[in-house]
């Protein structure tokens, strides 16, 4: 893709060198980054989808449908939610998207979008309403072919690990289905028990408790019951090759609770009686202690995800669902509460291995030097802080969080990118990172800042691109 400048002089949008603005970069991606495998060790892929080796019929299909990162800009630009998420064809909703495309400059969605199609259909056209008919029929072409599925995409992007994000009481039959089949990439399923914690809303936890009692084949009555069934959930989840957790949280819960507080707060959502706001930090906190336990005791790495506000267009999320684009960054205060939760699991010598993401960037800096105080020189990078996350996986949002490892940590123990996405068209989003990190650490040699020393670059880029997810969550790939 070639533009010309108001100069006249010739600039390539999207070459073998871009975001690659030094010598050793280039060096550093091409000889060292670009050939890394992927582990995608958080994810939101559907593990159906990779049990059925599925296909899909047009672009529309994998490509918009369910990415709510799309569906903002297009409700941004004016697009009728029948065109998003409503009735219309899925040639039309592609036409909606290829009108929005050329407003989206500077935003990550127009790099994203044109690597895509790149990497995955050959194409080198930007995405315009003038060039939508040409590139729906060569990416719909291009998915008819036998290798375009969601085997042969794993395969083709070398894609060793992908971890999906899976709740205590599915079955993790699909996981089974996968594990006995062909494929060569391990699929692994995370832990991901935030439902346990709805005792405020015992209209929702009870359905999910009778779910919970069919698949760990446990009554439960009682809160030991509840316990019981969760360990043996975690011990199927391990058994099924799992190695982390996952929780989703606006803020860990700061409140420390006692077993017999614990159990009446259980026992009065469990006969239909909503816990109130104090009895519901309580008992997070509770449970948030029993699955660092469990976590720690299985040598597994949780993984925190705090600060988004979720659903903030309450007649819109009412109205579509959760994960449809009405999410945003919050402003919840976190240290404290943090701080809280890792010293206690520090004094019950139950800290586990742990990754810390925030999705404020003002958190940055607190959460890269929250890791320092609760390493124990037991595993290198034991704590980590996570990549950028969401509205922070960006350009500007990984070269900052970088900076702040960097600055308060070790970057060279860092375990690199994920794509935390729902589709199987995300994974050059890993070569948007290598591309980054590369540009970064190549910049600073070429200006001196850092040695001279391609040999120790190459170990650093090719330890936070592959080696370290490897090394910390136990992956024999």
């Amino acid at each position: 893709m070639r533009i010309l400048s108001c100069y006249n002089a010739a600039m390539t949008y999207l070459d073998e060198n871009f975001l690659l603005h030094s010598p050793t970069a280039r060096r550093l991606f091409h000889e060292v980054a670009k050939d890394q495998p992927i582990i995608d060790y958080h994810c939101h892929l559907s593990p159906h989808e990779i049990a059925t080796n599925h296909r899909w019929e047009n672009i529309s299909d994998i490509w918009l449908g369910g990415d709510h990162y799309k569906w903002r800009l297009m409700r941004a630009n004016g697009i009728s939610e029948d065109f998003i998420t409503g009735n219309s064809s899925p040639r039309e909703k592609f036409q909606a998207w290829a009108e929005t495309v050329p407003y989206t400059l500077r935003n990550p969605i127009h790099h994203w979008t044109h690597i895509e199609l790149q990497r995955y259909f050959g194409i080198d056209l930007l995405l315009t309403p003038k060039t939508a008919d040409e590139i729906w029929e060569r990416t719909n072409d291009k998915l008819a072919e036998p290798n375009f599925s969601v085997h042969g995409l794993l395969k083709q992007f070398d894609v060793r690990v992908v971890g999906t994000t899976d709740d205590p009481a599915d079955p993790l039959a699909d996981h089974h289905v996968i594990a006995l089949s062909d494929l060569k990439t391990i699929v692994v399923p995370t832990f991901r028990p935030d439902k346990a914690m709805l005792v405020d809303r015992p209209e929702l936890l009870i359905p999910w408790m009778e779910k919970l009692e069919a698949v760990s084949n446990t009554s439960i009555v009682h809160l030991s019951d509840l316990l019981g069934a969760l360990q043996k959930r975690h011990d199927a989840f391990h058994a099924a090759g799992g190695r982390l957790s996952d929780h989703g949280l606006d803020r860990l819960p700061a409140l420390r609770c006692s077993d017999e507080e614990a159990a009446m707060i259980f026992d009065k959502a469990r006969s239909g009686k909503p816990a109130n706001t104090e009895e519901k930090e309580k008992f997070s906190f509770y449970l948030m202690v029993f699955f660092g336990q469990l976590d720690a005791a299985k040598g597994w790495t949780k993984q925190l995800h705090l600060g988004a506000f979720r659903n903030v267009n309450s007649s819109m999320a009412k109205k579509l669902g959760p994960d449809t684009g009405y999410d945003t960054i919050g402003d919840t205060v976190q240290g404290a509460a943090l701080v809280n939760y890792l010293d206690a699991l520090t004094s019950l010598d139950s800290l586990p291995k742990m990754v810390l993401y925030n999705l404020n960037p003002r958190d940055n800096y607190l959460f890269a030097c929250l890791t320092g105080p609760f390493q124990d020189g037991t595993v290198a990078g034991k704590i980590q802080f996570g990549s950028g996350w969401w509205f922070l996986d960006q350009k500007n949002g990984m070269e900052l969080q970088i900076d702040a490892l960097s600055a308060t940590g070790l970057l060279s123990r860092f375990v690199g990118m994920l794509t935390d996405s729902r589709s199987f068209l995300s994974f050059p989003r890993h070569e948007y990172f290598r591309r980054i990190l590369c540009n970064l650490i190549g910049g600073e040699a070429d200006r001196g800042e850092l040695p001279d020393d391609f040999a120790a670059l190459s170990g650093l880029i090719s330890a936070v691109c592959f080696g370290n997810a490897k090394r910390q969550f136990g992956f024999d790939v």
